[in-house]
């Protein structure tokens, strides 16, 4: 997997972040320093850590599944694409997200399972990771960078324009994640060099 490749995908998985930090953003009286590395800590970090959990899933499992490997690389991110598109096209907003909570916004108690919810989808490209020529620090570190840096650009973009970002951010995030699946499935099969 080139530089390029692993920039675009990591783009992708930190779309959720992105979009669930301008809502962080949105709702925080004051979004500060401290407010801005708070999140991009979660979500940066939970972005790294999951890639490596499927990873050392993918490792296990790999020996039986090898000849596949493709086509579950292909749907697994089809699936994780489509879920961020159908998500950035909902209307509604998530007022437990987006709502003017003050110091509670960024609490353990607010912040852990919003990390662990945008980072459902780092897991399964992680299982992905096993099946490809990936150096999985240099890439688990680049993903946890690059979720970090949008996720504080997130809070301030929130902070200053509001919610109206929230739905192309996944939407953009998904596609990004369905065209990299798409891709895996084209060069297994030959049909990209």
């Amino acid at each position: 997997m080139s530089l390029l490749e692993l920039f675009v995908l990591a783009v992708g998985l930190s779309m959720d972040a992105f979009a669930v930090s301008i809502c962080k953003g949105l709702g925080a009286a004051r979004a500060g320093v401290r407010e801005c590395c708070i999140a991009g800590v979660y979500f940066g970090g939970f972005q790294a850590v999951m890639p490596l959990l499927g990873f050392l899933l993918g490792i296990r499992f790999k020996a039986y599944i090898t000849r596949v490997d493709h086509w579950i690389a292909f749907i697994l991110l089809g699936i994780i694409g489509i879920n961020m598109v159908r998500e950035g096209l909902r209307k509604e907003e998530e007022t437990e997200t987006c709502g003017r909570d003050g110091k509670a916004a960024f609490s353990p108690k607010a912040m852990f399972p919003l990390a662990v919810a945008t980072s459902i989808d780092a897991l399964a490209v992680g299982v992905t990771f096993a099946f490809l020529e990936v150096e999985i620090f240099a890439a688990i570190s680049f993903i946890g960078t690059v979720t970090f840096v949008f996720s504080v650009l997130g809070i301030r973009i929130g902070n200053l324009f509001g919610i109206r970002f929230k739905s192309r951010a996944e939407l953009a995030g998904g596609v990004i994640l369905m065209g990299m699946g798409l891709k895996i499935l084209l060069e297994h099969l030959g049909i990209l060099g």
